[in-house]
């Protein structure tokens, strides 16, 4: 598995809080070694973001992503607070 990041993602991670992205960093190892853990509520989107999924940073923190090449490429493509990603 090879992780992979938008621009929009990098410009968005460097606003993060610190504590966000150590929590991130976190998640990711996770994430790394097991998508399913519970801890990360990795689900699919519906709607306009129907094809991404998104896990839990923290309670109100979500980074997305999509899987590309049968989920050898997982591509992060934005990260915020619930609010700030699903609101229209």
């Amino acid at each position: 598995m090879r992780i992979e990041y938008s621009k929009k993602f990098i410009k968005e991670f460097k606003k993060c809080p610190a504590g966000i992205k150590t929590n991130f960093k976190k998640r990711l190892a996770i994430f790394i070694n097991d998508q399913d853990n519970p801890i990360l509520n990795n689900h699919p989107l519906i709607g306009e973001l129907k094809n991404y999924r998104s896990i839990n940073i923290t309670g109100d923190w979500r980074a997305i992503f999509e899987e590309i090449a049968g989920g050898q490429i997982i591509y992060f493509s934005a990260i915020g607070t619930h609010s700030q990603l699903y609101s229209s």
